[in-house]
């Protein structure tokens, strides 16, 4: 057996850095060559049912995988570039077997990493476990704001995902900040800065 074949190369990939609430997903996956999994892509060009049956898929034929996350008070804190590095090397610890290699979607390698990682600019469309990991970081990301939906309904996070939508603005306009808003983002903060001058 060659070097290459005991390689255990791992994917991965994050979601929500653009959202003004919720936590910023990352995933970490490591395929099993002798499962292919057909249709894996950049979770962006799949629509919401094809993420979420290929989801399954990947949890089911993968090596092993593991998501993980950095939450509102880490992103506001940290800043959500240092704060998404974080969730990045949270999964790639999380997995058992190790990783040999990890291969990170974007053009940086987070810090902290406990395998020699690479950087691939757009890997989420060229190589097929970052495509896997970014499937499992946006469906456990969306599930998240499903379930903030639920107990905020008056905000619309199911359909908007917690994106900076027009419904998404003027629902904070109309009634203010939760807990799992984001305070260092731009809407969020200047609403609350209006609140601010208006206890003076």
């Amino acid at each position: 057996m060659s070097g290459l074949d005991l390689e255990r190369i791992a994917g991965v990939d994050e979601a929500g850095r653009g959202p003004l609430a919720g936590a910023v997903f990352a995933a970490a996956v490591i395929l099993d060559p002798a499962k292919p999994i057909a249709g894996l892509a950049d979770s962006k060009v799949l629509s919401e049912a094809r993420r979420d049956e290929l989801a399954l898929l990947i949890k089911r034929d993968a090596l092993v995988w593991c998501i993980a996350s950095a939450s509102v008070e880490e992103i506001d804190k940290l800043n959500i570039l240092h704060a998404t590095m974080l969730a990045m090397t949270r999964a790639v610890q999380g997995l058992q077997p190790q990783a040999t290699r990890a291969l990170i979607d974007g053009n940086r390698v987070p810090k902290g990493l406990p395998v020699p990682g690479e950087a691939i600019v757009k890997g989420d469309a060229k190589v097929a476990a970052i495509s896997a990991a970014s499937i499992l970081a946006k469906t456990a990301r969306d599930a998240e704001l499903v379930a903030l939906d639920a107990l905020h309904p008056q905000y619309g996070f199911a359909r908007h995902k917690g994106y900076p939508t027009a419904e998404h603005l003027a629902a904070l306009e109309q009634h203010g900040a939760l807990p799992a808003h984001r305070k260092s983002f731009g809407p969020v903060k200047a609403w609350l800065a209006r609140q601010q001058g208006q206890l003076f």
